[in-house]
């Protein structure tokens, strides 16, 4: 087996474990993008809910109803800070497996630099020997005839 041949079968190798890299990066692009949707809809939510109280106490309104919608937004907000939380994280995951991704996409694209000159040389080496038969062959035909 030449080396250009041994070299593009670590190439393939790498090459799979980049591809395998970037499918979990979209991957978790497309969770972040997910927690993103969620969390506007959380501070949509909450906006609206706020614009109903805000027209339904225009006509007065009692205690009880006042600690319920307090409590409700309460709870909106600590699922607005959640929802913040997990869109940082996958934010940060996403940094993460980027950089990962990025750094496999290299080592690829060196080895495959690295494999076309190995065959290069090859190819070069190749002409030469069938130059070499071609001359040689010539030259026993030239030999022949005289």
């Amino acid at each position: 087996m030449k080396k250009s041949q041994r070299i593009q079968l670590i190439v393939d190798i790498k090459a799979k474990h980049e591809q395998n890299s970037l499918t979990a990066l979209v991957e978790y692009q497309q969770k972040r993008q997910l927690a993103e949707q969620q969390l506007e809809h959380l501070k949509q939510y909450r906006q609206e809910y706020i614009d109903k109280f805000s027209t339904r106490s225009g006509a007065g309104i009692g205690i009880q109803t006042l600690l319920e919608f307090r409590s409700f937004i309460d709870k909106l907000d600590i699922a607005i800070a959640g929802q913040v939380k997990t869109v940082q994280q996958c934010l940060a995951e996403e940094t993460r497996k980027r950089q990962v991704w990025e750094g496999l996409h290299q080592q690829t694209e060196s080895l495959q630099k690295v494999c076309a000159k190995f065959s290069s040389a090859e190819a070069h080496l190749e002409n030469k020997r069938e130059q070499l038969e071609s001359d040689d062959r010539a030259s026993r035909m030239s030999r022949r005839q005289n």
